[in-house]
């Protein structure tokens, strides 16, 4: 048993079954033995690998995404780039790197991290060492957005939203329940369903349905939305999941590369769920911004020169580190179903004078 398992036991214990929302959140952002909170698990000694770390290519052209997207929104200036759960930092690093053609952006720039996890912190320190001498803002943390300075923003988030707490809905009996985490007869975490239903839920669906409502991830997408419409700016958000809100449980555990129980050794793996983008362009929509995509990050990638600058890359390279461009262009944007240029998503949210957005096709359908 995990300490944070034998922690979520007795507050069970003590209070009653508790949402799945309440017990990601849990998982991964409890003060002592949240997951986040105690280890780098991003690489090939962790639990899972982001798309900043099997290329340079992906942080460069996010970068050329932010610095062109700054110059359509007419270069302001002072304003804030901000990157939300930036990982190790190294996809800030490698668009900074990116970024410096634009003349006057990195002048223009101050870069605000918001991370929550002291370990993590340190990897980006590490990595944000020396930054471009033109960067006149400097960088800067944060524990939420909120402490963000108010002016015109630029936000990235990879793989952020996914790892938003969810509640679940279970279709059950003609009614929705809301999915719970409580004990077992033998004392074991295991899932049972809220006894009232819950009348704000109002879908049809056949029995046994689930529906994944991303509050957690609405609630930061209308803030951030909001700040973009009142200051000006643009985010944009790349992740795995559904470009179309439908029933389907995907609430996963990733432990050392593989898939996990949730609900066995709380804090020791990654608990999350795969993105409604729907809920999110709803969310922005609303707000007042203006939504582009969902797209899928293959298309978003080769929309944006992905492979005109993998041969840039192998044109100087030795024939293995070829080989191996080849293979990271190939592992970022495959098209079969089970690859990440497919799985993942790319939603951008602007201020609503934006009106048109690079990677991106205005009043394309969506994917």
């Amino acid at each position: 048993m995990t300490p944070l398992g034998a922690e979520i036991r007795e507050l069970i214990a003590a209070q009653g079954p508790i949402p799945v929302s309440r017990y990601m959140a849990l998982c991964l952002g409890h003060p002592r033995y949240g997951y986040y909170m105690t280890r780098d698990p991003i690489g090939l000694s962790g639990d899972f690998v982001t798309a900043p770390e099997i290329s340079q290519m992906f942080g460069e052209l996010v970068g050329l995404w932010a610095a062109q997207t700054w110059i359509d929104l007419g270069s302001p200036s002072p304003f804030a780039l901000v990157e939300l759960g930036p990982g190790r930092g190294t996809l800030m690093a490698d668009a900074l790197r990116a970024a410096k053609v634009a003349p006057g952006f990195l002048e223009a720039a101050a870069v605000h991290l918001v991370e929550t996890s002291p370990v993590l912190r340190e990897r980006q320190r590490a990595a944000l060492a020396s930054p471009p001498p033109a960067l006149a803002g400097g960088v800067h943390w944060h524990a939420r957005l909120d402490d963000v300075p108010d002016r015109p923003l630029i936000a990235l988030a990879n793989e952020f939203f996914d790892a938003l707490p969810v509640r679940q809905m279970v279709r059950d009996r003609g009614a929705w329940r809301e999915r719970l985490v409580g004990l077992d007869a033998g004392g074991a975490l295991g899932f049972g369903l809220a006894p009232d239903a819950d009348p704000s839920v109002s879908w049809e669906a056949p029995e046994g349905a689930v529906l994944e409502i991303a509050a957690a991830g609405t609630a930061v997408m209308r803030a951030l939305a909001g700040r973009i419409v009142a200051a000006g700016g643009a985010a944009l958000a790349i992740d795995y999941g559904h470009a179309r809100t439908g029933f389907a449980d995907t609430l996963q555990a990733i432990r050392r590369h593989a898939f996990a129980d949730p609900l066995v050794d709380p804090g020791e793996a990654d608990v999350t769920a795969h993105v409604d983008f729907a809920q999110l362009a709803t969310a922005a929509g609303a707000a007042g911004a203006r939504v582009f995509g969902p797209v899928t990050q293959g298309a978003f990638l080769r929309a944006l020169g992905i492979e005109a600058r993998a041969r840039a890359l192998a044109a100087r390279a030795s024939a293995t580190q070829s080989e191996e461009i080849g293979a990271a262009l190939v592992r970022l944007t495959g098209e079969r179903d089970a690859d990440m240029g497919v799985l993942f998503k790319a939603l951008a949210v602007a201020h609503p004078r934006l009106t048109a957005c690079a990677g991106f096709i205005r009043d394309e359908e969506p994917c």
